[in-house]
C-alpha cells in the first residue's frame, strides 16, 4: 500500500521565525525521524508551503493576523533546513488548506507539522471530505498548535471526524 506523508508548513517563519514558538521547535526531531522513516521505505513525501507576497497585510488573512510571514521567496518562507528531501513533492498554498488535494490519489495519508490548530485540521479535514475512504492519521507528537490549548482541540476535532490521531 502507497503510504503519502504530508508535512505541513514546517517552515522557519512557524519555527523560529516571525510566528515562531518553543513548541513548533520542540518537534522538529520528531517530524526529521518520521520523514526518515518514509524516504527510508521509498513512500512519498509531500511537503506543503504557506506562501504570501509581498501585500500580505493588505489580504484578509494580513487583517486579521497582521504578522509578515512565509513571504514568498525569503528565509521564513523556507523549509526548515533539514527536513527537505530531494525530489519531494512541494504545494505552495495561500490559504489554510490546500483544496485541490483531489489532483492526486492516495492510498493511506500521514500529516505532520504546524500548526495543529490551523494548516494541520484544515488539510485533514479537506482530505477527509475528498478522500472518505482513506485511512487518514495525524501524528500529534510531530504537531505544534498556537497553544497548547487550541493544538488539543484541534486534536479532538480531527477525532471527531474520523480522522486517526496517534502520539499523544
Amino acid at each position: 500500500m502507497k503510504k503519502t506523508l504530508i508535512v505541513v508548513d514546517m517552515q522557519n517563519d512557524f519555527i523560529d521565525g516571525s510566528l515562531g514558538t518553543k513548541e513548533a521547535q520542540a518537534i522538529v526531531d520528531h517530524v526529521k525521524r518520521k520523514i526518515g522513516e518514509y524516504r527510508d521505505r521509498g513512500d512519498e513525501i509531500i511537503f506543503t508551503r504557506d506562501t504570501h507576497q509581498e501585500n500580505y497585510l493588505d489580504t484578509p488573512e494580513g487583517k486579521k493576523l497582521p504578522v509578515k510571514h512565509c513571504i514568498y521567496g525569503t528565509k521564513g518562507w523556507e523549509i526548515a533546513e533539514g527536513l527537505e528531501v530531494p525530489d519531494s513533492i512541494c504545494i505552495d498554498k495561500p490559504t489554510f488548506g490546500w483544496t485541490h488535494w483531489d489532483e492526486r490519489s492516495f492510498e493511506e495519508i500521514e500529516l505532520v507539522g504546524l500548526c495543529t490548530d490551523i494548516c494541520v485540521v484544515s488539510n485533514a479535514l479537506i482530505l477527509k471530505a475528498m478522500f472518505p475512504d482513506v485511512e487518514i492519521t495525524v501524528d500529534a507528537g510531530c504537531c505544534a498548535g498556537v497553544t497548547k490549548e487550541t493544538h488539543k482541540a484541534a486534536l479532538e476535532t480531527m477525532k471527531m471526524c474520523q480522522i486517526n490521531v496517534t502520539g499523544e
